[in-house]
């Protein structure tokens, strides 16, 4: 297992009408569920609600799922995310990551229809799926590289 370091992390799946989150465990073994956060584009509802989240987990970190194109190029999506990641990063009290998140949807959408369920019947907890498969990713890749995943968000100082 390498230099992995232990303790709860979150994952975050962000879209434009729902956040997934996800966590892991502390020895990052599995990620698991936890909810669907509605998105306040007008306010910071949904991040206080990520941040108190972090809280009650105890979490070491959040890893926010940064959505690129297959080419790897930049997205409408990808600002929103780095966008969405520094807000977080500026309130949660703790280390914010953005990793690549490539096709967690589609697979977590895959997942769903595997399982027997429809689209119409998964919506409420797409989101949560592609947040395990965000933060599952993420775990496994620093346990292979014993780096820590993706690239921390800078704060910058409120002036």
């Amino acid at each position: 297992m390498g230099d992995f370091r232990t303790g709860v992390r979150l994952g975050v799946d962000v879209g434009k009408a729902r956040i997934g989150i996800a966590r892991c465990d502390p020895l990052g073994m599995l990620a698991t569920p936890v909810e669907t956060v509605a998105r306040d584009s007008s306010g910071s509802a949904d991040v206080t609600r990520i941040v108190e989240i972090a809280h009650e987990q105890n979490a070491l970190e959040i890893v926010v799922g940064l959505p690129l194109s297959l080419s790897g190029a930049n997205t409408p999506s990808t600002e929103d995310a780095v966008a969405f990641a520094h807000r977080l990063a500026t309130t949660a009290g703790r280390p914010v990551r953005l990793v690549d998140e490539r096709l967690s949807t589609v697979t977590a959408h895959s997942a769903m229809k595997d399982t027997g369920r429809s689209q119409k019947r998964s919506r409420k907890i797409i989101d949560q799926v592609a947040a395990v498969i965000i933060l599952q990713h993420a775990i496994d890749t620093e346990k292979t590289t014993s780096e820590p995943p993706g690239v921390q968000v800078e704060t910058t100082p409120e002036s």
